[in-house]
């Protein structure tokens, strides 16, 4: 519900350039269907009533919603107009989306977890904004002016190592909790300390493999711009995460 007024509420502000975008301009407030007033008004309700149920949840839950709503409200109004701090804003989202994960389910996340979200997040920002520059140039977002492409380019490969280096270390350094089956015991009589050794390192490649071929999408078919259909639409991609949910879930679950 929070992430939804975010994603009205950029709606409202954006209309005017995303009237010009060919995506976009299908949107229901850019193309008429729905009002700004009425628009205004689904924001307000959505808010009160996800902040009401999330004290449902916990104190520490509720106070990560308001800090999720409050810094949507000020990335929609202010963030977004400064060049480098708005994809910081994005990323921050999904950090504070992993923290309200977390304050739900009692689990620790890793801080080298926390930062492979991070890195990963601002690499997709990266990624969405050269998309949008090179598509569209700067009709359809201002901030876009702001940017120079060597800059995202620069960004985008320092956010792609740095994710890739946390994610190598997140394996290397932590051990996530595993839960014990009966294969966990003949696993470890054939292989000694078993549950000791680095497995999640094994996962690495298909890390690699996976940012790899998400900038190929992006340097190649300028597709960047609308990652949640890259994501969901290119098959290596899905393959790739389908093996990686496999192998993690195993590791945890199974061996």
């Amino acid at each position: 519900m929070l992430s939804a007024t975010s994603y009205i509420l950029n709606d409202i502000i954006d209309y005017p350039f995303d009237k010009k975008h060919p995506a976009k301009s299908k949107r229901p407030i850019a193309a008429g269907q729905l009002s700004i007033p009425d628009g205004t008004f689904v924001v307000f309700v959505l808010s009160l009533t996800a902040l009401i149920l999330s004290l449902f949840f916990s104190i520490s839950f509720f106070f990560i919603a308001f800090i999720f709503l409050l810094l949507h409200f000020f990335y929609s109004l202010y963030f977004k107009q400064k060049p480098v701090l708005d994809i910081f804003a994005i990323s921050f989202s999904f950090m504070l989306r992993a923290f309200a994960g977390q304050m739900i389910t009692g689990y620790h996340i890793q801080i080298w977890l926390i930062l492979t979200i991070f890195f990963a997040s601002l690499f997709i920002a990266s990624v969405k904004r050269h998309a949008e520059l090179v598509n569209h140039g700067t009709a359809t977002r201002s901030t876009l002016s702001k940017y120079k492409e060597t800059l995202l380019l620069f960004m985008t490969s320092t956010f792609a190592t740095m994710t890739i280096t946390s994610y190598s270390l997140y394996t290397f350094l932590e051990t996530p909790p595993l839960i014990q089956t009966n294969l966990s015991e003949t696993f470890s009589f054939v292989v000694p300390d078993f549950e000791a050794r680095k497995w999640l390192m094994v996962t690495i490649p298909l890390v690699v493999y996976g940012i790899a071929r998400y900038a190929q999408l992006l340097y190649e078919k300028e597709q960047g711009e609308a990652p949640e259909k890259i994501i969901t639409q290119d098959k290596s991609l899905i393959v790739t995460m389908a093996i990686w949910g496999i192998i993690v879930t195993s590791l945890i679950y199974v061996f």
